[in-house]
């Protein structure tokens, strides 16, 4: 199958930047503003559930989640 996206919001199909996103979880201290990276998670630290990779159209500068673009492509086709 072959991968396709579609802007959302100008219909570019063929420049796009894919954005890795990696999540480091941080504790920040309130009297000093220092920020500690954690390396497990506290009780209450959620863990990030966001997607995986977004998509930027190198056309308009869009930044959506990848499956925004691909319902696009599939309802453009």
């Amino acid at each position: 199958m072959i991968l396709t996206y579609c802007c959302p919001s100008c219909e570019a199909r063929s420049r796009f930047n894919l954005i890795e996103q990696i999540a480091t979880p941080v504790k920040i201290d309130n009297q000093t503003g220092q920020m500690n990276v954690l390396e497990r998670l506290e009780p209450y630290h959620l863990p990030y559930n966001g997607p995986k990779t977004k998509v930027q159209c190198a056309n308009c500068g869009l930044i959506e989640d990848e499956i925004r673009f691909k319902k696009m492509a599939e309802k453009m086709s």
